[in-house]
């Protein structure tokens, strides 16, 4: 499962709500970050298998970009990841309730296929026991851009050396918090994977939010009838908007019902501009470096220049403009933030 949702705003201007950054070519590969992600998973299973959740202003522009998908589910409407995750295990479950199912971002960056295979080996055997599993990334420093996973102790499960149980989620910390995460040894970022029996997922779900998997339950009665889009659109308004990791990943966690792989790749989930910089993101070719160093590019063909400036982004767009420094990169969404409140939907 692949939720494609979000837009990316501390990408602006160059991710939008009507061109988020899963569309866009953002590390100078040639593929976009969900044809990335399809290219992962299509290495690992049939391409049948594969299911994209996405919005209706995003469809047109995901069957373009992945003319193998026949799985395209679209939500009326963004109620968070676990609606959407939940639509398609819902969908799953319906005619294979025991089939094992992952989630997999469709904005993230992975450069080793092979440990990521290897990682996702090692899940799906955790899996199969009835644990919810989850892979973490082996931090390369101590950000506070991401949520951890605290990881508990050694399972023995055959295939699975390496897995783990899950004490607790936490959330970002500050830096000193993270520096001391890092150094403990037993915490990993949480990118967000998650790999689990269907009929686990859904019974979780049953007994957690019992309203949003009624719902989705009846919207996968329908889904192979004439009755798909009625029924949608009559319940996906009412499901609970909430992110998996509220709804499932935290609370299991604290009953014991998740496990932990190490993701021992390269991981990015290309969140800002310095995420973007350190995956390769490079500066438009004429750009004019005159003592100073950074990310520059410009969209629109127009030469930028930059002159006693140190680690600065500017990114220009045919009709926007941004001027920020790496050590900011996160806060570009409060401009985002501030364009909604004045009604500029034209550049958002």
């Amino acid at each position: 499962m692949i939720p494609a949702g979000g837009a990316g705003t501390r990408l602006w201007p160059l991710s939008r709500a009507s061109r988020p950054k899963f569309l866009l070519d953002l590390d100078g590969s040639g593929r976009s970050l969900i044809q990335q992600t399809w290219d992962r998973l299509v290495d690992l299973i049939p391409p049948e298998r594969i299911h994209v959740v996405t919005g209706a202003a995003h469809a047109d522009a995901i069957r373009a970009q992945l003319p193998d998908l026949t799985n395209l589910l679209v939500e009326p409407s963004p109620r968070d990841s676990m609606p959407a995750i939940g639509l398609a295990a819902a969908i799953i479950g319906a005619t294979d309730p025991d089939a094992i199912i992952g989630s997999f971002a469709a904005d993230h960056v992975i450069d080793d296929q092979v440990s990521f295979a290897e990682a996702i080996g090692q899940a799906v055997a955790v899996a199969a026991t009835g644990l919810i599993t989850t892979i973490g990334i082996t931090p390369v420093g101590p950000s506070t851009a991401f949520g951890y996973i605290e990881s508990g102790e050694h399972l023995t499960i055959d295939d699975a050396g390496s897995a783990r149980a899950v004490s607790r989620f936490v959330e970002k910390p500050d830096a000193a918090t993270a520096a001391t995460y890092v150094a403990s040894g037993v915490h990993s970022w949480n990118g967000g994977m998650f790999v689990t029996r269907t009929d686990v997922l859904l019974g979780h779900l049953a007994r957690l939010q019992p309203r949003l998997h009624d719902g989705l339950a009846a919207i996968a009665t329908a889904w192979a009838t004439d009755d798909r889009q009625q029924v949608l659109d009559e319940v996906w308004p009412t499901l609970t908007k909430i992110a998996i990791d509220h709804a499932i990943a935290e609370p299991v966690s604290l009953e014991g019902g998740m496990a932990v792989v190490p993701g021992a790749f390269d991981w990015n989930d290309v969140g800002d501009y310095a995420a973007l910089q350190d995956v390769g993101g490079v500066s438009s070719s004429d750009t004019v470096w005159v003592d100073a160093d950074g990310l520059a590019i410009a969209d629109d063909g127009t030469t930028i220049a930059v002159v006693g400036l140190r680690d600065v982004v500017v990114v220009r767009t045919s009709d926007a403009l941004l001027v920020t420094t790496r050590a900011h990169a996160q806060q570009v969404k409060d401009v985002v933030s501030q364009l909604k409140d004045r009604g500029r939907a034209d550049v958002v």
